[in-house]
């Protein structure tokens, strides 16, 4: 069978880390998978990587540069118009959502977020011959609220040897060498409202004597970086997009995400698969992949709660996290139930 997995990404997100490490499994397991992405600096790594890997890559200018004559196009998209472009190039589409297809903003707001993914990206979905997402509530969420029929789950994966909790001494060297001498929690996520940096900041505040080390860009990068300064946030560091993170992961203590919105995160896998205790919110997708007081804390978005979880963590999460991940949430696993889904839609 030959796929063409499309994107319209002119920069790196999860769902483009997840098409460089399935697309070369899935060609191991005999699928033709080949990728195409816009030609932009802002991917231009990814597209490298994936041809050195033995995935044939289109960078294309535009949507008529994209080439036929595939069995079958899985596509994924930021913008939802580009699903309107994608079908007029493609007429049978198969859609990947990595999206959050809700945010559980406060204030009734999640319903404002609902009714615009209702009339901007429910068509495309109901358009599509079939749909598959990361996470099972998700695909339940997608069958029971909005109606979408033909959906299948493939949970994310990840790299469990890249991944790795730290060896004997490796821990104390890479925090010598990100120069780390305090407790420190990592926030990798992109700078978007619905991860919510600022109750990462306000944490942060009450948390004087722990560093946080924030990882990512995004438009709202910006807002924050002024936030902490007018707050006087001395242990906040804003360190970027980063290729080095499974070394993070080693060097400091945990891992704090308040997030809003996920379908399913890769860094909280990926921090769980580095043994890292994960604080996290009690969403569905988050509540997926963590049983609270076990693999992880689910703790609401509250910042005086964040601080206090912060301070006083179990020292089995990390353990329990990893023998979940990759027991669960492997990339081999990923990939057979990805290739299955494709077979049987």
């Amino acid at each position: 069978m030959r796929i063409l997995f499309l994107t319209d990404a002119k920069t790196v997100g999860g769902s483009e880390i997840y098409l460089k490490e399935m697309l070369p499994r899935l060609r191991q397991l005999g699928l033709e998978a080949e990728a195409a992405l816009p030609l932009a600096e802002g991917n231009a790594w990814i597209r490298q990587a994936l041809e050195a890997r033995g995935v044939p890559v289109h960078a294309y200018r535009s949507f008529e540069d994209l080439p036929l004559g595939y069995d079958r196009v899985v596509a994924s998209a930021w913008y939802p118009q580009s699903y309107r472009q994608f079908f007029a190039r493609y007429t049978r589409l198969t859609l990947l959502i990595h999206d959050q297809i809700e945010i559980f903003y406060p204030l009734g707001l999640r319903y404002v977020y609902r009714l615009g993914y209702r009339l901007l990206q429910v068509p495309n979905l109901t358009r599509a011959e079939a749909v598959i997402t990361v996470s099972r509530w998700a695909a339940r969420w997608l069958k029971e609220v909005h109606g979408i029929r033909n959906v299948y789950a493939v949970p994310n994966g990840v790299d469990t040897e890249r991944f790795r909790p730290p060896g004997p001494g490796e821990k104390e060297a890479l925090r010598k060498r990100y120069g780390l001498q305090r407790f420190s929690v990592i926030v990798p996520a992109r700078m978007s409202l619905e991860k919510n940096h600022l109750a990462v900041l306000l944490t942060a505040k009450l948390l004087p004597e722990a560093d946080f080390l924030l990882v990512g860009t995004g438009e709202l990068m910006g807002l924050w970086q002024k936030t902490a300064w007018f707050l006087n946030l001395k242990n906040v560091h804003f360190l970027g997009r980063r290729t080095d993170m499974p070394e993070l992961y080693r060097a400091v203590d945990a891992m704090l995400l308040p997030t809003l919105g996920e379908n399913q995160s890769l860094a909280t896998l990926e921090a769980m698969a580095s043994a890292l205790p994960v604080v996290t919110t009690p969403i569905p997708a988050q509540e997926e992949l963590i049983t609270h007081g076990d693999t992880g804390l689910l703790i609401p978005p509250n910042p005086p709660a964040l601080a206090q979880s912060l301070r006083t963590l179990p020292e089995q999460l990390g353990e329990a996290a990893r023998a979940f991940v990759v027991a669960r949430h492997n990339l081999e696993e990923s990939t057979k139930q990805l290739l299955a889904a494709l077979e049987e839609a």
